[in-house]
């Protein structure tokens, strides 16, 4: 037996024959003194109240609560780690006090997938995820967690852009045609400033690529549409060479074939910028997740009434609504971000210029 041997020394050797040491060594090995050599048994006992237990380790994912083979076994077990009861040193859990756990029974801490219970929940179905929902939650996945985002947002007076769009549109009305004119969009009117700012602002009209950056010559700009389907971003090309009513009639054309699910994949791949717009679900301001390769999406909010000071010191109420961009920081760094910004806004506020 090696452990008669255990505090076998050459003194000892010397003083006295070595025959009688050996029924000493089972005395040493005795339950009695720390630490005990078989815990494991006792495990199980302790299960009825864990939170002692727990409260003496530290919080549940602190350092040394559980050990890292403890968390995978539970994660497999769906056992829920914060109620097992450790025997490790301090109370930590060990993989052992895992095993015992589920052999026991542990009735009532299986977890779902998704690391809560569902116990208390009401009841409630399944709703099957379609293709392009995978897919759009796949890519805004990987946008959101490999890009680095920033966000810069310009506050956007709207009164001389409102008072273009209602001359358009009546120049455009003609009382004897038998079916009433295509109107000219305050959507249309920001896809058109937003396509002169890439234009004046290539840097933003550009996407990551690892070892270099794309920057294009010409400016496709992606709409994203809500349909019943999915989320689509379907794109305008040329869309800075185009007028307001050719992009007023292409984004008639694609978001009906987004919402009727007739879109090809043409009509959707190949875009430079995105814009998202929920101004018409009267949304204040929100910021976006950048359409990947794209280097920036605008969100642009609702436009609304406020009280501004006028240059004769006096107050008049002003529309104005807030664009909010968001930025791959990789692509452009945010003077360069807040230029296209610049430029955009001076578009929306001086419409006149769309026209030159």
């Amino acid at each position: 037996d090696i452990s008669a041997f255990a505090s076998f020394t050459a003194e000892a050797a010397a003083a006295a024959p070595a025959a009688p040491a050996a029924p000493a060594a089972p005395a040493a090995a005795a339950p009695s003194p720390p630490p005990p050599p078989t815990p494991a048994p006792a495990a199980p006992a302790p299960a009825a109240a864990p939170a002692a237990t727990v409260s003496s380790s530290g919080a549940p994912g602190g350092r040394g609560f559980a050990s890292p083979r403890a968390k995978a076994i539970a994660r497999d077990g769906g056992v829920d780690i914060a109620l097992v009861s450790g025997t490790g040193p301090g109370g930590r859990v060990i993989a052992a006090d895992v095993e015992a756990f589920i052999a026991a029974g542990g009735a009532g801490v299986s977890l779902p997938a998704g690391g809560a219970s569902f116990a208390n929940l009401p009841p409630f179905e399944e709703v099957n995820v379609k293709m392009v929902q995978k897919i759009t939650a796949a890519r805004l996945l990987e946008s959101k967690t490999t890009v680095p985002h920033y966000y810069l947002s310009v506050e956007v007076s709207t009164d001389n852009l409102m008072k273009m769009r209602a001359m358009l549109n009546d120049s455009m009305a003609n009382p004897k045609a038998k079916e009433p004119p295509p109107k000219v969009s305050v959507n249309d009117m920001v896809i058109k400033a937003a396509s002169l700012a890439l234009r004046d602002v290539p840097q933003m009209n550009a996407s990551w690529h690892g070892d270099h950056i794309k920057q294009y010559s010409g400016v496709h700009m992606s709409i994203a549409v809500q349909t019943e389907h999915g989320l689509f971003v379907p794109v305008v090309r040329n869309s800075d060479k185009l007028g307001l009513k050719g992009i007023s009639a292409a984004v008639k054309e694609l978001a009906g074939k987004a919402r009727d699910g007739k879109l090809q994949p043409s009509e959707y791949d190949g875009g430079t910028f995105t814009i998202s717009n929920l101004g018409m679900y009267d949304i204040r301001q929100f910021s976006a997740i950048i359409n990947p390769p794209q280097a920036g999406i605008l969100a642009v909010g609702s436009s609304s009434k406020k009280v501004v000071p006028t240059k004769d010191g006096g107050f008049a109420e002003s529309s104005t609504m807030i664009a909010t961009l968001s930025a791959d920081h990789r692509v452009v760094d945010g003077a360069v971000g807040a230029l296209w910004l610049k430029a955009f806004k001076g578009y929306m506020e001086d419409p006149s210029t769309m026209l030159l």
